[in-house]
């Protein structure tokens, strides 16, 4: 909980800046979980310095939050500061070759931005749910390409700095869905991309061809927080599961979707119960039957979650 001498100083340092006792459900693409101790959305970097600053005094943790897609807030909610960089939009080109975005730059503004431009190399992201910073933090991709294979350099901000540090692609340590070498507390402010001049009708097809894809492939009508588990290696997480029988199997108002065994989906009334009971459920079946151990790509956050189901940043 955040003590009154804690709450004073973020209502004074950032007017309007800050909610208390913020609903997860509201903030999250699952549209499930409890509420934030506090939920930050500073206006600009000088007001997250001061935040990171805030919480350092008061050994506040803090949670980075984009858009909330790969994202379980447990329902007993979150302890301390959630937050969210969505009024961080620049989006600018650099030169002919470069994309600099901020972290609350969407996935759509982003192509939007490369196909009105004639910029290629980050056409495979179409779709891919989220904002920058997520993305980044999370090296989202696809099979054939990932943010690695395209991120120049990254700007992040960490507790008792008064300004960004620049950090190279040669320093990022970047795994399977996971940016490893980001220390705690740091939260990453920009990206910015390889790209390359391109006509823009090539690059509209391409990002049509994967929008198309997806559509056809995934649940994207509903609520989901994209794909629950890593894919294990020379394998898919959703064969898996469709292969053990639960595809459209269901624990409360979460259920594995028929289109792709590898999103859950929740429905009015879901809890974030309901979410952990069927992934508990989906990887003991599948270990079961296959022996294969899924490990979880989503992260669940919050007061209480069981390090067996947090999803390991490697």
């Amino acid at each position: 909980m955040i003590d009154a001498a804690a709450r004073r100083d973020l209502e004074r340092a950032l007017p309007g800046q800050v909610e208390f006792d913020a609903p997860m459900s509201r903030h999250t693409s699952l549209r499930v979980g409890g509420p934030a101790d506090v939920l930050a959305t500073p206006a600009d970097r000088a007001a997250l310095a001061t935040l990171l600053e805030i919480c350092r005094r008061h050994a506040l943790p803090t949670l980075p939050l984009g858009a909330g897609f790969n994202t379980l807030v447990v329902d007993a909610g979150v302890d301390g500061v959630v937050v969210k960089l969505k009024r961080f939009r620049a989006l600018e080109q650099r030169g002919e070759d470069c994309v600099y975005a901020e972290s609350g730059v969407t996935h759509a503004s982003l192509t939007r931005f490369c196909t009105e431009g004639g910029l290629s190399g980050l056409e495979f992201g179409a779709g891919i749910p989220g904002c920058v910073g997520g993305w980044v933090a999370m090296n989202a991709g696809i099979g054939t390409r990932e943010v690695k294979d395209v991120v120049r350099e990254i700007e992040i901000l960490s507790p008792g700095k008064d300004a960004c540090e620049v950090v190279p692609r040669s320093a990022l340590d970047f795994g399977y869905r996971a940016l490893r070498n980001l220390a705690p507390g740091a939260l990453v402010v920009s990206a910015s991309f390889d790209v390359t001049p391109a006509e823009p009708e090539a690059v509209k097809a391409e990002v049509d061809r994967l929008l198309a894809l997806r559509a056809g492939t995934q649940p994207l009508s509903v609520p989901s927080c994209g794909s629950v588990w890593k894919n294990p290696e020379g394998d898919h997480a959703g064969r898996l599961i469709e292969a053990a029988g639960l595809k459209d199997c269901r624990e409360g108002g979460a259920r594995v979707s028929p289109v792709h065994a590898n999103f859950i989906a929740t429905e009015t009334g879901a809890t974030a119960a309901d979410v952990q009971r069927l992934m508990e459920r989906t990887r003991a079946v599948v270990e079961e039957q296959s022996g294969v151990r899924l490990e979880a790509e989503v992260k669940i956050v919050g007061r209480g979650v069981a390090p067996a189901l947090r999803g390991a940043r490697s």
